[in-house]
């Protein structure tokens, strides 16, 4: 049993995506399912897939002149879905560990002069949790 993720719960990533470091702001979920708790709908399985937090600033050494990205949720962890509980025939997403997130390249972190050469890489994998405000209602 874990805390049900509902609308407006706060997605908090971590820092390290790889080789980069990603200056971090939190997301929020937006729940799409039918149930409700205390007036707010609950989140179930794609509800994850509309995270989005754009122009988060980060470097890859030796690219350490920013650039900018945008952080999403690529998976959820199997913890996170409940297998019994549903929500018009969805899985609800739940509190659970750690999912995976991407951290996409909008505008390359740079190498000082004189070579000024782009970070190559299009996107890095990391990770983040999900913060519920509702610490009461349980599924599983």
């Amino acid at each position: 049993m874990d805390a049900i993720i509902i609308d407006g719960d706060q997605v908090n990533f971590l820092p390290v995506f790889g080789s980069a470091l990603v200056s971090v702001q939190p997301g929020k979920m937006i729940a799409s399912g039918k149930t409700t708790i205390k007036g707010k709908k609950i989140c179930v399985a794609g509800d994850e897939s509309k995270v989005e937090v754009a122009n988060c600033s980060y470097v890859a050494p030796p690219f350490v002149i920013p650039g900018t990205g945008t952080l999403t949720i690529k998976k959820l962890a199997p913890d996170q879905l409940t297998q019994k509980n549903k929500s018009g025939n969805k899985s609800i997403v739940i509190k659970g560990n750690m999912f995976i997130a991407e951290f996409k390249v909008t505008a390359q972190a740079k190498q000082p002069p004189p070579t000024n050469a782009p970070d190559p890489v299009p996107m890095y994998p990391g990770q983040g949790q999900l913060i519920p405000a509702n610490t009461k209602i349980m599924a599983s």
